[in-house]
């Protein structure tokens, strides 16, 4: 047997010599340390094992390995010889590692123990009655539930074969074929009935190594099946007492599906049971969010929140709160009140909410609708440009959501949180865009403000400027624009000290600018600083694969304004729309599809083809025409050919009538002045 001696009494001491006094072929001889109070003493003391501060008395019983953990005393001139050979001195490092590496195990060891502990209390703690046994058939696990159940003591049983501690738990039966027996009913030796679970527990290798069983008392499934009938009963009484309710009631499940209502809901809504009951939570609102799944999802009451429901579209404020039963989520119930009488101060709310919404941007990405490569290319583009501070660009025809792709930029940028101001140049008159845009001194011309007034590049400063239609402005209006993008500062009209701005520019045309450059329309130093980052945006006929998205899209907008509930549209009238060009694009989409959800009856589901309205050209296409003859030949001009032709010579006639005056014109045709010019570079008139 070996004989170790411990020098040092730390915790690390005191950690070596539990470690050594379980080993059987070593012995501890003495721990030895100056103070008699230190860890590894007590240890020792409490063990039986010699203890001292004097290491001569130890060295004298001749150990055969001495383990220093302490620098002092110094043994290396004290160390006697027995049979001419020193005794192993382990000290240093060594003896650190050997303590540290002791100090691990313990704790694994005492985490180990706790793990066990925790499982064995949530095993106990648990209704259902649980036994298992090892590949011996001997039982491992008996929880205090298994003990009600069955008389029994767990001390009784552990260990023992489960055929003769427990006969008749089939565990045997288990171990011996493999096979789960499972919702087995069984009556236990002391008359108690149960249903239970048996199944193997296997390796990695399929092997089975023991048998675990799952039990309950079937007392307690009768007992429920009464609270089942109960719970009808009291459905039953439940109805009763909300169908006699003056207030309008809704009721749904946990998955937002109507469950209930009454006949006060159905007097206010005007909507009857069977459009209610079976459905989505929101098949009853006209306009706004359904409260009943914000409350399913946040699990939080609301109170007085305005809406739309019904297909007259009531005027109510709802009070929604969450049905909690045992801790569980059940589902949600609404109180309806009617309060037309308020619909002049939500007019009110929603006119300072359109005040508050010049000034921020309303959509990111997420709101572009398009899987197109064209699409998506522009999506990319716009992306890599918000992560800087150059000026984009945004060039495409109207209504391919240019105002959308600066929105979109300026909410995927670090400017987000600022101010979001968009002018469009094409609306204000030149006389009013220069103060607007750049502000103003007191004094400055007639009507002035006294003090005078900031402009548009100094309210968006720290944010992003939105300037579209940046083709129409006045040349002019174009010098003072390239020195705020040069010198990133402002003089005021009438001053003459620059301020300066920090603002980040989004301009957009549909405009041909190289071709108003040539013309003198367009400055080319502006045209330069203006195109930066250029991004071209898809018209809808380029885009095609775009349009079944967008037409889901868009019936989901005009659902809600319209208060409809429309699903889909079918093939036919997608089919339709695919073989239509759209010279307006998504804003003419828009257009079709509203007006064709307007034709549906308020009951429909699916928009079908007959919904449309015609698809066969323009007002102006249809309003003059060249005479075709009645019978035309196999070579003839397509229809839209004959219509793209017919407007091409119209407007080419009323543009010479104006001598080029391109806002007259604009006013002849009816039409706004940047479509003019989209159909003048169109048509290549000018």
């Amino acid at each position: 047997m070996e004989r170790f001696l411990i020098v040092g009494g730390d915790r690390g001491g005191a950690a070596l010599l539990r470690a050594l006094d379980q080993m059987d072929r070593v012995r501890v001889v003495g721990v030895i340390d100056r103070d008699p109070q230190a860890p590894a003493f007590l240890e020792a003391r409490t063990r039986g094992i010699p203890v001292g501060t004097d290491p001569e008395p130890f060295l004298s019983t001749l150990p055969d390995v001495i383990i220093q953990l302490s620098e002092q005393p110094d043994l290396s001139g004290l160390v006697p010889r027995r049979n001419g050979k020193k005794p192993l001195l382990i000290g240093g490092a060594v003896s650190r590692v050997m303590v540290k590496l002791i100090e691990e195990k313990e704790k694994w060891f005492e985490a180990w123990r706790m793990r066990q502990g925790e499982l064995h209390t949530i095993i106990d703690s648990t209704h259902d009655g649980m036994i298992a046994v090892n590949s011996k058939g001997e039982i491992t696990l008996f929880n205090r539930s298994a003990e009600r159940l069955m008389g029994m003591k767990a001390t009784d049983v552990i260990g023992k074969p489960v055929t003769q501690a427990v006969p008749g738990t089939g565990l045997d039966r288990v171990l011996r074929t493999g096979r789960a027996e499972l919702n087995r009913q069984q009556e236990l030796p002391n008359g108690v009935k149960i249903v239970t679970n048996r199944v193997p527990v296997k390796d990695r290798t399929g092997r089975v190594i023991g048998v675990v069983a799952v039990f309950r008392d079937i007392t307690e499934v009768l007992a429920l099946t009464k609270q089942v009938t109960d719970l009808e009963s009291m459905k039953s009484l439940l109805q009763a007492i909300i169908d006699s309710s003056d207030e309008a009631i809704s009721v749904v499940d946990a998955r937002g599906i109507g469950i209930l209502i009454n006949p006060a809901y159905t007097r206010l809504t005007g909507l009857p049971p069977e459009e209610v009951i079976g459905k989505p939570a929101d098949a009853d609102i006209s306009e706004g969010e359904s409260m009943h799944m914000k409350v399913l999802k946040t699990r939080k009451p609301v109170r007085g929140v305005p809406m739309k429901v019904g297909p007259n579209r009531k005027d109510v404020v709802v009070n929604v709160a969450p049905i909690i039963v045992d801790g569980e989520l059940k589902g949600s119930v609404g109180i309806i009140h009617d309060m037309s009488e308020i619909k002049r101060l939500n007019r009110e709310l929603e006119r300072a909410r359109r005040i508050i919404r010049t000034l921020e941007a309303k959509y990111t990405f997420d709101d572009i609708i398009g899987e197109s490569e064209g699409m998506r290319m522009a999506i990319d583009q716009a992306r890599q440009a918000a992560r800087t501070r150059a000026t984009v660009l945004l060039r495409g025809e109207s209504g391919t959501g240019k105002e959308l792709f600066a929105h979109a930029i300026h909410n995927d940028s670090d400017r987000k949180y600022h101010q979001f101001v968009r002018v469009n140049c094409a609306a204000i008159s030149e006389s009013l865009l220069e103060s607007e845009l750049f502000g103003y001194e007191e004094g400055a011309f007639t009507g002035a403000r006294p003090g005078g007034k900031k402009g548009l590049f100094e309210e968006a400063s720290g944010g992003t400027i939105f300037l579209d239609e940046i083709g129409e402005l006045a040349p002019n209006i174009q010098v003072k624009l390239l020195r705020v993008l040069q010198e990133k500062e402002v003089i005021r009209v009438g001053g003459t000290r620059p301020i300066p701005v920090d603002v980040r520019v989004i301009a957009a045309t549909n405009v041909h600018l190289e071709k108003a450059i040539q013309e003198k329309r367009f400055r080319e130093d502006l045209y330069y600083r203006l195109n930066v980052l250029p991004i071209s945006i898809p018209p809808l006929r380029f885009r095609k694969e775009d349009l079944p998205l967008l037409a889901i899209h868009l019936i989901k907008k005009f659902n809600q304004e319209y208060g409809r509930n429309v699903e889909e549209i079918d093939d036919e009238a997608l089919r339709a729309l695919t073989e239509y060009d759209w010279p307006g694009n998504v804003r003419e989409l828009e257009n079709v599809l509203g007006r064709a959800m307007i034709n549906m009856n308020f009951s429909e589901r699916r928009m079908k083809k007959e919904h449309l309205p015609p698809l066969h050209g323009s007002a102006i296409n249809r309003a003059s025409g060249p005479e075709i003859s009645e019978e035309p030949g196999e070579d003839s001009e397509s229809l839209q050919e004959v219509l793209a032709r017919t407007e091409r010579e119209y407007i080419e006639r009323v543009y010479r009538a104006c001598r080029g005056n391109k806002t007259e014109t604009a006013r002849r045709l009816g039409i706004s002045v940047r479509n003019l010019y989209y159909k003048l570079e169109r048509y290549g008139i000018g």
